[in-house]
């Protein structure tokens, strides 16, 4: 969206005080994550600027945002596109503007313009989601599987090489689901030989990937293929069996951990992270205790722990026992202890080995960037430019990472 305001003729404000014009993209996933797109939203209110709210928390809740002050053009998730035509549109007619219309029949990927990283180029290749796990409020807000199409996809691969982008990133809501949607026998498999034939980065991140979506063609990819990061992240969400049917989760503990265990054997040095949802509704002491069990044995290297959110229209915010916030807080708290200390155990393994990162930012005379099997690096800067490809020596554990010095 900023793309299209820059190429309107618009100019990017250092300051909210400064901007003739604000735009609060949100996000609902979570109940914390509506609180920060409302404190946001309130934040940029009343700044003498034409507010535009748009994204997942405009789509689920419009209504409550247009009663904040202030708020001049809401906008839900399918008509982004149009952001700058609306926005002219308020600023003309001095009204509020208010598009927010069903998602239930959007059909096409919607092309927005890529907005440049420093280091890395974030390819969005797919948006919606089918699968309406019980907890989630994602299919209701953005709607079914739309799958970018090849030709698109090589288009964009052939701008990020002209731009220089050593490393891309694979995007969506569900990749995993990439193509189903998409005449012919398409797959993200399809996806990632373009983007690796038209782009030829030095790196291939992929992102968020459902465990029963590893194929076995896609795992050969990441066996045989050097320049696709050596990193996953196989949502678990939980490590019991009658905890994951409740949330319509399709698999099993046994075939994640199936899984997992040839990822390890198969892929050399493969960092394995996933998401843990706590405090579901009906989760017993004993369900907790086998999630602990399991993902305590689990080669993880990275645990991101969300205490369960209750999401309207979800399946989950009707079911009885709904755990109290106190035991979700003391739950979440457990499985982070885990987390941090898996985390740590796999950065350890990097101490005295030389490792090769893409310099990504500079702070406080440290240059950081990730291992391909996302590691943070920290390296003193010694005249080290952004984008530039560093070998360091790993010497000891720094902060979320591990720290060396230029080899």
């Amino acid at each position: 969206m900023q793309k299209l305001f820059e190429a309107a003729g618009y100019e990017v404000a250092e300051k909210i005080s400064e901007a003739d014009v604000v735009v609060v993209n949100t996000c609902t996933v979570t109940a914390v994550s509506s609180q920060k797109s409302r404190q946001m939203i309130r934040r940029a209110a009343g700044k003498n600027c034409v507010l535009a709210v748009v994204g997942c928390y405009a789509q689920s809740e419009p209504d409550e945002i247009s009663k904040i002050d202030g708020v001049d053009v809401i906008i839900g998730t399918k008509d982004r596109l149009r952001i700058v035509e609306l926005v002219e549109a308020a600023i003309k007619s001095r009204e509020k503007i208010f598009q927010v219309g069903s998602v239930d029949d959007i059909r096409e990927f919607e092309e927005l313009p890529h907005s440049p990283h420093r280091t890395r180029a974030f390819l969005k290749i797919e948006d919606g989601c089918n699968n309406f796990c019980a907890y989630c409020i994602i299919p209701y807000v953005r709607g079914r599987v739309r799958s970018r199409s090849l030709e698109s996809i090589r288009a964009e691969c052939l701008t990020l090489k002209a731009a220089g982008y050593k490393e891309i990133v694979l995007t969506g809501i569900h990749i995993g689901a990439y193509g189903r949607d998409l005449s012919g026998k398409i797959s993200l498999v399809d996806a990632i030989k373009t983007v690796l034939d038209a782009a030829n980065p030095l790196r291939l991140r992929l992102g968020s990937i459902e465990s029963a979506e590893m194929t076995d063609e896609l795992i050969d990819l990441l066996k045989n293929d050097g320049r696709i990061c050596n990193h996953v992240h196989l949502p678990l969400q939980s490590g019991s069996d009658e905890i994951l049917r409740a949330m319509r989760r399709p698999y099993t503990t046994e075939k994640f951990s199936e899984l997992t265990a040839r990822l390890i054997r198969e892929v050399p040095e493969i960092s394995i992270g996933t998401d843990l949802i706590v405090g579901f509704p009906g989760e017993t002491e004993e369900n907790f205790s086998e999630t602990l069990k399991f993902i305590e044995e689990q080669p993880f290297s990275k645990i991101h722990v969300f205490p369960y959110s209750a999401r309207a229209g979800t399946l989950a915010a009707t079911l009885p026992n709904q755990i109290p916030p106190q035991i979700k807080k003391s739950r979440a708290s457990q499985a982070l202890e885990i987390s941090r200390a898996k985390a740590e155990s796999f950065s350890k393994r990097l101490i005295g080995k030389t490792v090769e990162i893409i310099a990504e930012t500079s702070v406080g005379g440290f240059v950081d960037g990730l291992t391909k099997n996302y590691v943070r690096v920290y390296v003193p800067d010694e005249n080290i430019q952004l984008g530039e490809v560093v070998k360091v020596k790993i010497e000891r554990l720094h902060k979320d990472g591990v720290l060396g010095v230029r080899s």
